[in-house]
C-alpha cells in the first residue's frame, strides 16, 4: 500500500484526495507524502475522472516537483467540495501555505477521525486537522467534523489528546456553518491568527468530557465569533495569551465552563489580553459564567474587557475574577508578582445562580483589580436562597441596580458582604 493510501485510508477517495493535491500546490508538507508513487496514484485517479479532466487541464496546475510528481499551477480561486452524504475517515493532516489563491473548503458531508488512539501511533500527537499559514481560507458547508474523542477522554491521564482543528498563522480566515463534535481535546483553536470570522457553528461534546474547549483563541487579533451554540466539557470560549480585539456575539453556552479569559501567567509567563467584547450570550448549567483566571507569579495585563447583555440560567460562579488560579493537585505557592486586571465591565447581566456566591472578585494582593464596573446586574438564587458577593482587593464602581450588591475595596482590606434574598426575577 502506498504512503498516500496509508495516510488517507481506503474509504477516502476523490474529494479528499483533491484537497491533498490542491494544498500541496500551496507549498505545505502533507504528513507521510514522501515519494512519487503516492502522487502518481493520485494523479492516475484524476486522469480517470473524465468529468474533471477539463478542470485539471484549464484551471489547475500544481507544482509538486519536490514530491516527485509533475508540476502544475493554480491560477484561480479554488473551491473544494466534500459532498453531502459522503463520509470520510481521516488520519492527522497538516495543510500549510503560503497559497497564491483564495481557497474555499466546502464540507457538506462528514469528516471523521479514527476512534482508537492506537491508530495514531507515529502521527503528530498534538493535532488532527492542522492548517498552517493558509491566508484567505474559507471553511464552510453545513457538514460535520467528528473527532470521535470518547476513547481519548477515557485515557486522558495516560495519553495527551490532540486538538480537533487548529488554524495557526492563518490570516483573513472565515469558518462558518459547520457542526464540530466530540473533539479529542479542544474542538477548534486559533493560534497567532489575524482577521478571523467565525459564525453559525455548533460545537458539541458531553459535559463530562475533559479539556474539550469549544473555541480557543490564542495570540490572535481581530477575531469575531458569533451566532453559535457550544456545549462541551470545558470552556465554551477561551481567550488566552496575547490576544486582542476579540468580539463575541450571540452565543449559547452550556454545559461547560462558561466564557473565560485565561488562564494567564502560568510558570511566570508574560501575557496580555485586551479589547475584548462579549455581547449577547445565554449561559445555561455551566460551572462558571464570565470568568477571568490568572496564576500568581505571571506578568502582563488583562484590560478593556466588557461583558454585556448576558442571560444566565442555573450557572455556578456567574461573575468571577480569580487571580489565585491553580489547577495543580498540590497547593500553589504565593508569589510576589501578578498579572494586572483593569477596566473590566459587566453590563446587563441577569439570571439565576447555582452557587451562593454570584459575584467573586478574588484579586491579587500585589496587583489589585482596578476599574471594575457593574451596571444593571441581577443574579438571584436558582434555588430560592440568597446570593452573595465576595471581594478581595477589588476596586471599582456601580450604576443602576446591582444584586447582590458589590463589595469593592476602598483600600487594602478584606470585605465580604452577604445580602438577603430578593424575589426571583419574573422576566429578563
Amino acid at each position: 500500500m502506498s504512503k498516500t493510501h496509508q495516510f488517507l485510508q481506503k474509504s477516502v477517495n476523490f474529494p479528499l484526495s483533491f484537497i491533498c493535491i490542491c494544498f500541496i500546490y500551496c507549498g505545505f508538507l502533507f504528513s507521510n507524502f514522501a515519494n512519487a508513487r503516492g502522487f502518481d496514484s493520485l494523479l492516475k485517479q484524476f486522469s480517470q475522472l473524465g468529468a474533471f479532466r477539463s478542470i485539471l487541464e484549464s484551471r489547475i496546475v500544481l507544482n509538486v516537483k519536490d514530491y516527485g510528481a509533475k508540476g502544475m499551477a493554480l491560477k484561480t480561486i479554488l473551491r473544494i467540495i466534500i459532498p453531502e452524504g459522503s463520509h470520510y475517515l481521516v488520519r492527522p493532516i497538516s495543510l500549510a501555505g503560503p497559497c497564491t489563491s483564495k481557497i474555499t473548503l466546502v464540507i457538506s458531508g462528514s469528516i471523521v477521525a479514527p476512534h482508537n488512539p492506537d491508530v495514531w501511533h507515529g502521527a503528530d500527537t498534538h493535532k488532527w486537522l492542522y492548517f498552517h499559514g493558509v491566508d484567505h481560507l474559507t471553511v464552510e458547508g453545513g457538514g460535520t467534523i467528528d473527532g470521535t474523542g470518547k476513547e481519548w477522554w477515557e485515557s486522558s491521564c495516560k495519553i495527551k489528546p490532540k486538538n480537533a482543528i487548529t488554524f495557526h498563522r492563518c490570516n483573513n480566515l472565515v469558518v462558518k456553518n459547520l457542526k464540530i463534535v466530540n473533539g479529542q481535546q479542544m474542538h477548534i483553536a486559533f493560534t497567532t491568527c489575524d482577521g478571523v470570522a467565525v459564525s453559525r457553528l455548533g460545537v458539541f461534546a458531553p459535559g463530562g468530557s475533559p479539556n474539550t474547549d469549544g473555541i480557543h483563541i490564542s495570540a490572535s487579533t481581530n477575531v469575531e465569533v458569533k451566532d453559535s451554540t457550544i456545549r462541551t466539557g470545558d470552556d465554551c470560549i477561551s481567550i488566552v495569551s496575547n490576544s486582542s480585539k476579540v468580539k463575541v456575539r450571540n452565543i449559547a453556552c452550556g454545559p461547560g465552563h462558561g466564557i473565560s479569559i485565561g488562564s494567564l501567567g502560568k510558570s511566570g509567563s508574560c501575557d496580555q489580553v485586551y479589547d475584548v467584547s462579549v455581547r449577547g450570550a445565554f449561559l445555561s448549567n455551566t460551572e462558571n459564567g464570565l470568568r477571568i483566571k490568572t496564576w500568581q507569579g505571571g506578568s502582563g495585563f488583562v484590560s478593556n474587557v466588557k461583558f454585556e447583555d448576558v442571560l444566565m440560567e442555573n450557572v455556578s460562579n456567574p461573575i468571577i475574577i480569580d487571580q489565585y488560579y491553580c489547577d495543580s493537585s498540590k497547593a500553589c505557592p504565593n508569589k510576589t508578582c501578578a498579572i494586572n486586571v483593569e477596566n473590566i465591565s459587566y453590563v446587563n447581566i441577569k439570571g439565576t445562580s447555582a452557587s451562593q456566591e454570584a459575584i467573586n472578585f478574588a484579586c491579587s494582593d500585589v496587583a489589585p483589580c482596578e476599574g471594575l464596573y457593574l451596571e444593571d446586574v441581577q443574579l438571584v438564587s436558582a434555588t430560592g436562597g440568597i446570593t452573595t458577593s465576595f471581594c478581595w482587593e477589588a476596586r471599582g464602581s456601580t450604576s443602576g441596580t446591582v444584586y447582590p450588591p458589590s463589595c469593592y475595596s476602598s483600600c487594602s482590606s478584606f470585605i465580604k458582604q452577604i445580602t438577603s434574598s430578593i424575589p426571583r426575577l419574573q422576566a429578563i
